[in-house]
């Protein structure tokens, strides 16, 4: 088993939930030195979450245990990301590494759509990540979907 830091979309358990369904939450965990950006340009042509190295910034997220053959899975639905390893802070303090994702397939002039950054902020909640930084997902920028039609 290896760890997997999931800190846009996949911190909803449903998303993780569809893609490997045996995933099951193992705790939250914090990435210094990184923000969480929406700069990384998606098939549909938004923007998804992406870690921009950082300085003083974190990026909290969900601990999932994988297997290689589910890691490979998870890497056929995180197209243009590169699977990287990163140190990461359990919130018991201990330090461990991890698999996360990155792209470098970046664009500056696009946003989320709505239901992405929603799907984010659920997901921050649902794991009681900490207040403000559920806040900082929160107002990140996005823009209605023109695929979706209002209800």
């Amino acid at each position: 088993m290896r760890p997997y830091f999931a800190y846009g979309s996949n911190l909803a358990h449903a998303r993780m939930a569809e893609r490997i369904p045996s995933s099951r939450p193992a705790g939250i965990a914090r990435l210094d030195g990184y923000d969480v950006v929406c700069n990384k340009l998606g098939r549909d042509g938004s923007a998804k979450a992406n870690l921009e190295a950082s300085g003083e910034a974190l990026v909290w997220g969900v601990l999932y245990e994988l297997v290689e053959a589910e890691l490979q899975i998870l890497d056929r639905f995180e197209g243009g990301y590169e699977r990287i390893q990163v140190s990461v802070t359990r919130d018991d303090g201990a330090s461990l590494l991890a698999v996360t994702y990155q792209s470098h397939r970046i664009t500056e002039n696009r946003v989320p759509f709505d239901w992405y950054r929603a799907l984010i902020v659920e997901g921050a909640r649902a794991h009681g990540l900490p207040d403000s930084y559920v806040g900082a997902l929160e107002a990140l920028p996005s823009r209605p979907d023109p695929s979706r039609r209002p209800r």
